[in-house]
């Protein structure tokens, strides 16, 4: 093979090269003498000599024709010397690239940027590829490594003995993959070290893991970094000033693994501190919700988002806008409890899980004719054994959930013996309507059933009390005292009416209510109308409730529960669900220890209760009328006690069933334990069952 005879085949590859490399103009005879005169500082054109120098140039001759070339390297003034034989060639260009596609922040479609390329040098063979029309001949892919001068600038002075070298060349011997003896870039005066534990060699489980690695670092060095290539199996990044040295290069191990290796880093930074900033791209609302996320687990609120404001000051040394640390602590949000959609993927096999472990469980879920969920209910085992021992009045309420799908989450509460929340059943639906109570009482009917001794106490809204009357056939429907009078205040404007209304709420006698609402009608006769007529006696008074509703007349027992679960309304279904069943777990086993280490007949609140009226008590003058009855005087008020029926005239002993002063009176009396006369679900052997 000649040289000269192949000078036009030489020139019509030209043709076809790459955008990227430059060619030659016609009228000149032969292209590598030219490249030489008119541009040996343009990586390009090395380019193009380095294809000629290995496709061109046979090997035979090329040891006579061109014994030693000298390329100007244009990072530094001194000249490279390479070898015949040794290919140039960039690593971050598509065309030698074998798989993925490129991705660069160089959009402007210029080649500025490319002299900001890794370039490897080694002795290669050569590997035919097509580009352009043609079959070339292309320099095969290698490694690099980096280096620099003693004093961290760009270009390096070499080892004694050894040529000058680009800071971003590698030189091998032929047949040998040892390096030359080339020095390494160290933080001098004018550089500094990025102070990250990064080396190459270094592995990662996946690309991500590396992308928050250096994410992390660049925000803690207050330096940004730009991509220069990205694909699944390739990431090539490097400082965003042009003329700084820092850069990183990491691809998979092998194209099936998921784990990424750094090939080549350089940590040390030639840049000036006027690219130094503290509000860089790395610093992105997803960097900044992984970073802050452990600050949510095992807990329900977490910082606000000035709160993330201050950890990415303060930890990450990065300043982020509010909308910024919102994003951020929404994102950490999802890492710890998880997306609504993943929440609503796994809420059947959540339910399922939940009914297996905990024997007795309810949980039903109604989806709409597209198979979307409608309805959630769920009921704990426990809670549903431990009912029996409940007084049956059952407060139900309804509260706005502030999530992405919003909702409503719907409760039924009972008391237990000691005035403490008893959670019955938990449900989720669309909005406050009809159907949706309708269906919700109609679930929580299958677990505590329908007779008389059964209160239902809610607020005064028309979609619940009609579908109350619908479901509930023999219970008894009261209002929240509470709500009635903030619609008395709202609608009347009369707030000083208030002691006398919760004076009669309070009532236990109808003679004193009476008296109470004539008070209110001689004040405000439109009240009076509207508690009588609107509202109703029975709906909300104590003495004219026709059920047993005990001493509970509002629904402050489920606005506890709905205060518990602030922070949680936000959260995903499945999240919320979760701190439910936690806290349910924290009370039945804090209230089974507090059950087994009293070491009264009764409950600690209602003995604390029955204890002021076993000393007043004692001044009361008490006669029997006959063997089970008792009159007894003294006092504000008289009373004739039933002992057998646990009745009084004072009517608190009938509706609290807790004994009041007059019959506790009349119990020291008779010689009968007072502890006889109160109702089994103020006792500790039911107290510790419904928690057992």
């Amino acid at each position: 093979m000649n040289f000269g005879k192949n000078k036009q085949d030489e020139l019509d590859q030209s043709k076809n090269f790459p955008p990227h490399c430059y060619t030659t103009p016609s009228n000149v005879s032969h292209p590598l003498p030219y490249l030489l005169k008119t541009g040996l500082e343009n990586k390009f054109i090395l380019l193009h000599i380095s294809f000629h120098l290995k496709s061109v140039i046979p090997k035979a001759e090329s040891k006579s024709f061109f014994p030693e070339m000298n390329i100007f390297s244009s990072r530094s003034d001194s000249t490279c010397k390479i070898p015949l034989g040794v290919t140039v060639e960039p690593t971050e260009v598509c065309a030698y690239e074998k798989s993925g596609q490129e991705s660069s922040d160089d959009t402007d479609g210029s080649h500025d940027g490319f002299r900001d390329n890794y370039f490897d040098v080694d002795y290669c063979d050569s590997e035919t590829t097509d580009v352009g029309s043609s079959r070339q001949t292309l320099p095969v892919f290698r490694n690099v490594e980096r280096t620099s001068n003693d004093n961290g600038a760009s270009a390096t002075q070499p080892a004694e003995g050894n040529p000058p070298v680009d800071p971003l060349l590698r030189v091998t011997g032929a047949g040998s993959d040892e390096p030359v003896n080339v020095p390494t870039i160290e933080a001098s005066d004018s550089t500094f070290n990025d102070g990250s534990d990064l080396h190459e060699g270094k592995y990662f489980n996946t690309k991500k893991d590396l992308k928050r690695k250096l994410s992390d670092i660049a925000m803690k060095g207050n330096f940004e970094f730009r991509t220069r290539k990205s694909n699944r199996s390739l990431w090539v990044i490097q400082c965003i000033d042009p003329n700084c040295s820092w850069r990183l290069r990491a691809s998979k191990i092998v194209p099936e693994s998921t784990k990424f290796v750094i090939r080549k880093y350089v940590g040390v930074h030639s840049c000036s501190l006027l690219n130094r900033n503290a509000n860089h791209r790395q610093a992105t609302y997803v960097v900044i919700g992984e970073q802050v996320a452990p600050q949510y687990v095992g807990v329900e609120k977490g910082p606000g988002p000035k709160g993330v404001q201050t950890f990415a000051r303060t930890e990450l040394g990065a300043q982020i806008s509010y909308y910024k640390a919102w994003r951020g602590r929404k994102h950490a949000h999802t890492l710890i409890r998880g997306s609504p959609e993943q929440s609503f993927h796994v809420l059947p096999s959540y339910f399922h899980m939940l009914e297996k472990l905990n024997p007795g469980t309810v949980t039903r879920i109604e989806v709409d004719g597209e198979s979307r969920c409608k309805y959630l209910f769920l009921a704990f085992g426990v809670a549903i054994r431990g009912f029996c021992y409940m007084r049956k009045v059952v407060g139900i309420d309804g509260k706005f959930l502030k999530g992405q799908y919003r909702g409503v989450l719907l409760v039924a509460t009972a008391q237990d013996g000691n005035g403490q929340c008893y959670p019955l059943a938990w449900g989720i639906v669309d909005s406050e309507n009809e159907d949706a109570w309708s269906w919700f009482l109609t679930q929580l009917k299958e677990i505590i059933g329908d007779t008389d001794e059964l209160a239902l106490i809610s607020y005064r809204a028309p979609s619940i009390k009609k579908a109350i009357s619908t479901v509930f056939e023999k219970a008894h429907h009261g209002t929240c005292a509470w709500h009635v009078a903030q619609n008395i205040k709202n609608k009347f404007k009369c707030a000083d009416i208030m002691g006398s209304y919760w004076s009669a709420v309070n009532a236990y006698r109808c003679e004193d209510f009476t008296g109470y609402m004539i008070e209110i009608s001689n004040r405000y006769p439109r009240v009076a109308e509207y508690l009588e007529n609107e509202v109703g006696f029975e709906k909300w008074s104590r003495c004219h409730y026709p059920g047993l509703r005990y001493n509970i007349t509002t629904t402050n027992m489920v606005e506890s529960l709905n205060s518990m679960l602030v922070n949680a309304r936000d959260f995903p279904y499945v999240a919320l669900l979760d701190v439910i069943q936690e806290k349910m777990s924290k009370w039945w086993n804090d209230r089974r220890i507090v059950a087994t280490a009293i070491t009264t007949p009764l409950t600690p609140s209602r003995e604390s209760e029955l204890r002021p009226r076993f000393a007043q008590s004692n001044g009361r003058h008490t006669s029997q009328l006959n063997p089970i009855t008792y009159h007894v005087k003294g006092g504000e008020l008289e009373g004739v006690v039933d002992i057998f029926n646990k009745m009084c005239t004072c009517k608190e002993f009938d509706i609290d069933k807790l004994p009041c002063v007059h019959a506790v009176a009349a119990a020291h009396h008779a010689q009968v334990s007072v502890y006889s006369l109160v109702s089994p679900y103020y006792t500790k052997e039911y107290y510790l069952l419904a928690y057992g």
